[in-house]
Formats: C-alpha cells, sequence, structure tokens
C-alpha cells in the first residue's frame, strides 16, 4: 500500500529545504461578513489600497506541508506547529515558494518564509514538532507587542473576552458559509500541494486510515461558526490575517469528526492602519477538556474600512 503523503519534488540550497514555485487560487471573491463584502473581493480590496482580492494567509501553510513532512515525518500532522507573520499580500496569478530552514541536525524546530519571484516577503515565521520549547513565531512577537491605546473600532472588546463552546466539523462535501463559501471537495481541486490523505477516497493508505484535514483547512473550520461569536467589534468593517498560529497537540483533526472549540481573546494590538484582536481558538475532541489544536489569529482591521472612524476617534480622544 502507497503511504507516500506529497509528490511535491523539493530542493534543498544554503537555506534548507525550498519547494516549488506554486500560483495559489482564489476561493474567497463571493465571501461576506454580516452582509458586506471582505478584503477577498477584488473591489473592495481596491477601495482599501490594495491591487485586488488577497489570497488568504493560511492557503500558504499547505506549500509547508511537504517540507515539513519530509523534515519530521507523520509527527508534523500529530504535534506540527506554524507560526506566521504575514508580510505582503498574494494575488491570483502571482507565484510564490515556501522555504524551510532547520535549526540544526535533528533539530525539532525551523524557520520558515515564503518568497515571491520578485523577492518579496509574503511570510516569515517558524515550524516545529512535538514538545519543542523555543518560542514560536508569534510567542517571540506578542511578547513585544504594546497594548492597543485610543481603540475606536475596539473599544468594546477587552483582554479575557470568551465565547461560548460550539461544535464544529468539517465533511468532504460540506459547504463552509458564508465566510468559506466551498468545501473540502472543491478546495482540493485547487490546493497546491495535494495529498491522498486528504481524499477519503483515498485516506485508507494514511498512517491513521482515515482522511486529516489539510492544514490551511483548519483553519477554515475553525473559523466555521465564526459569525456566532459576536464579538463586539464595531463595523461594518474589514479586517484581514496579519499573524496565524496552528499548533496541533494530539492531532491530526480528521474530515468529517465532530470536534468542540472555544475562543478568547488574548490580545489588543495596533498599527497605523490597523487595530488588532487577537484570538486563541482552542480544540477539544466532542465531549471531551482536553485540548488537540490551538490557533492563534490576529484580525486586524483596516482603520479606513470604518467609515466613522475619524469622527469618533476625535470624540473619544479629542483628535489626538
Amino acid at each position: 500500500m502507497d503511504r507516500s503523503a506529497f509528490a511535491t519534488e523539493l530542493d534543498t540550497d544554503q537555506e534548507g529545504l525550498v519547494g516549488p514555485w506554486r500560483a495559489p487560487r482564489q476561493l474567497l471573491a463571493d465571501q461576506s461578513y454580516d452582509a458586506h463584502a471582505s478584503i477577498h473581493d477584488d473591489a473592495t480590496a481596491q477601495r482599501l489600497g490594495f491591487r485586488g482580492g488577497t489570497i488568504e494567509g493560511p492557503t500558504h501553510f499547505s506549500q509547508f506541508a511537504p517540507l515539513a513532512h519530509r523534515l519530521w515525518g507523520d509527527r508534523f500532522f500529530e504535534t506540527g506547529r506554524i507560526s506566521a507573520h504575514y508580510r505582503a499580500p498574494v494575488y491570483e496569478g502571482e507565484e510564490v515558494r515556501a522555504i524551510l530552514t532547520p535549526a540544526g541536525v535533528m533539530s525539532t524546530h525551523a524557520g520558515i518564509r515564503m518568497e515571491k519571484r520578485d523577492g518579496t516577503e509574503v511570510l516569515r515565521g517558524t515550524a516545529s514538532v512535538g514538545d519543542d520549547r523555543t518560542p514560536s513565531a508569534l510567542e517571540a512577537r506578542l511578547a513585544g507587542l504594546p497594548h492597543l491605546e485610543q481603540a475606536v473600532i475596539l473599544r468594546d472588546l477587552k483582554v479575557s473576552d470568551r465565547t461560548s463552546r460550539q461544535t464544529v466539523r468539517m465533511a468532504y462535501d460540506q459547504h463552509m458559509g458564508e465566510l468559506y463559501p466551498f468545501t473540502l471537495e472543491r478546495k482540493l481541486t485547487a490546493i497546491t500541494e495535494p495529498s491522498p490523505w486528504y481524499d477519503p477516497a483515498t485516506a485508507a493508505a494514511s498512517p491513521w486510515g482515515r482522511a486529516i484535514i489539510p492544514l490551511e483547512m483548519i483553519s477554515v473550520l475553525l473559523q466555521y461558526r465564526a459569525r456566532e461569536d459576536r464579538l463586539r467589534v464595531r463595523g461594518p468593517s474589514v479586517g484581514l490575517f496579519a499573524d496565524q498560529e496552528i499548533h496541533l497537540l494530539d492531532g491530526p483533526l480528521f474530515v468529517d469528526e465532530p470536534y468542540d472549540i472555544e475562543r478568547e481573546v488574548v490580545a489588543l494590538s495596533g498599527s497605523r492602519r490597523t487595530e488588532s484582536y487577537w484570538l486563541k481558538t482552542t480544540v477539544f475532541r466532542a465531549g471531551e477538556t482536553a485540548p488537540v489544536a490551538v490557533m492563534l489569529l490576529n484580525h486586524a482591521v483596516l482603520k479606513d474600512s470604518y467609515a466613522p472612524y475619524e469622527a469618533e476617534h476625535s470624540d473619544l480622544f479629542g483628535g489626538s
């Protein structure tokens, strides 16, 4: 029985493992948040200063999976961690490649980065496996971020806000809602790095005997019911993913398996253009209490997307 996870051809250079050039596909043009378009819609993105609708950040995680699997084997899908700061948008038609740089021989920690053909850095971060104690890219980043001051869009949010427990599932042919208007079956026709382990029709050959959820689709699963959170974010406003980490503690996560999730606001930060809330989503097997995965996600809300931002800032802070 063939147990190969990927057919992806990898190279090595002075940096480490290098993946092939890929052109990720955009499947979020019809995404909407509370009846308004998202940053992945061309018109909305252009209004906010982008060239067009952007490729969603976790789409790029798929390109790192063959590299991490080459380095660490099947355990990457069980206890793997990928942690990234998104640095530049990618648009449909652009080619990018993934690079993984191990910290040393037999190391359980590596640096990761992705670049465009012109050298533009798309993301930078870390990957690891097992109980590696080296701080992840986002652990290090969060430790140095100042707390958000003069919040306008996020003024009703506070660190430690929590959501109630929800149950989520991703069946192969399940439409994942307005936030993700496609199915896993559809995604697998567009994914940059296909694997027989992702498809129920061929996944009996996997080490677990059943289909696993691709790394990039874990983000989709955990965001599936996000509209029900009713976090107090003022709007209409438009955000993007600025930082993201997915950490498997007792994986993989399986197709058509129910999971319980809880969310907590763990930080509020900001920049010249954005106000950010950092959400930690903890994943449990349905009805159990031991976590099996954690996702950390920085939702960066664009100030320019919130029409009354300047007026409300002036009212709240006197135009300072």
